[in-house]
């Protein structure tokens, strides 16, 4: 119970933190408000994010000892480098709703939306420098293999013989590596070597889970403020996608049909939402994602046993149950 209050109690503090950082700043002579923050407010704040990774970098820290006033900046670091990929991302995919709300480039246009994203990350990554040169750097290199997983994203779409391994390149570098880079920030703040390589391999995995719960959460329709069906729309391989093309020759030439036209209908993409959840695809998808969980809490060893080793414990285990869940009730 303690542990979770002073959970909280942090959150609060890194949520004010974020709004600090995304205050007006200098737009120009004659120039009323700032449009770019104010565009980033509108995604980072009262959006309903989950605060994820802000939650991981606390919990690596408690696992290496590392005292929470030390942490904030690399948590409040940690969302808003995950905002500013979401702002890219939802220009990339054309994207109209995010958290249930209208996305930015929606309501401001594609200019807005990738400049306030260049914004936020530029000024994230200047204040990295000043709290320490070695955080900063992996965080750099972090951003980096993020923005490479993106571009492979946009080259795979359509693809329908993505292979595995470039499906798992790309959940690894859009959404582990930032992950990981929780942990490794944590650890290295603690100057801790060991923990930095253990927490870097626990957040990869972590994010591939996280990545194939996403996408079974979309087969699904159980992912809150985001339509269903939207990789099949965006025309994006997922790991349950791949897997029932493998399994069904007619459900393969029915997607390659489908994405031969700039737009699915609605009628369309749920005739080939029930077709991937008869192959048995979302299950062995499910299977996969306990598989990376376990690969993560294996790369956690010794530190697994600490207090906030514990919780990341608890944690993978919960995404597993939840998604699980989820799986048992929509597939009969």
């Amino acid at each position: 119970m303690e542990l979770a209050r002073e959970l909280s109690d942090f959150l609060g503090v890194v949520e004010q933190r974020i709004g600090g950082a995304l205050v007006d700043g200098d737009a120009g002579p004659g120039v009323k408000g700032d449009t770019l923050m104010e565009a980033a407010r509108h995604l980072v704040l009262g959006g309903g994010g989950k605060r994820a990774r802000p939650m991981l970098v606390r919990l690596f820290g408690d696992a290496v000892g590392v005292p929470g006033e030390k942490l904030v900046e690399c948590a409040v670091s940690a969302e808003l480098i995950h905002s500013a990929s979401l702002l890219h991302d939802d220009v990339v995919d054309a994207g109209m709703f995010r958290r249930g709300r209208p996305t930015v480039n929606a309501r401001w246009g594609n200019i807005v939306a990738v400049m306030s994203g260049d914004l936020i990350l530029s000024t994230t990554l200047l204040r990295l420098v000043q709290l320490d040169a070695r955080v900063a750097e992996s965080a750099l290199a972090v951003v980096s293999e993020m923005t490479r997983a993106a571009i492979a994203e946009v080259e795979a779409r359509g693809v329908m013989d993505l292979p595995m391994p470039q499906l798992r390149y790309i959940a690894e570098g859009k959404t582990g590596s930032l992950f990981g880079w929780c942990g490794r920030a944590a650890a290295l703040i603690a100057n801790n070597p060991e923990a930095a390589q253990r927490f870097d391999g626990f957040g990869r995995h972590l994010g591939v889970a996280f990545q194939i719960a996403d996408d079974i959460r979309d087969i699904l329709g159980t992912d809150v403020g985001k339509p269903q069906y939207a990789d099949l729309h965006s025309r994006t391989p997922s790991m349950p996608i791949l897997l029932a093309l493998a399994k069904d020759e007619a459900l393969r030439r029915k997607l390659r049909d489908a994405w031969a036209f700039s737009s699915i209908s609605t009628e369309r993409a749920q005739e080939l939402g029930a077709g991937i959840i008869a192959t048995g695809a979302v299950d062995m998808s499910l299977d996969r994602l306990n598989s990376e969980l376990e690969a993560a809490l294996d790369r956690l060893g010794p530190f697994s046993s600490s207090a906030g080793g514990q919780e990341l414990v608890s944690w993978a285990r919960k995404l597993s149950a939840g998604i699980t869940e989820q799986v048992r009730s929509k597939v009969a």
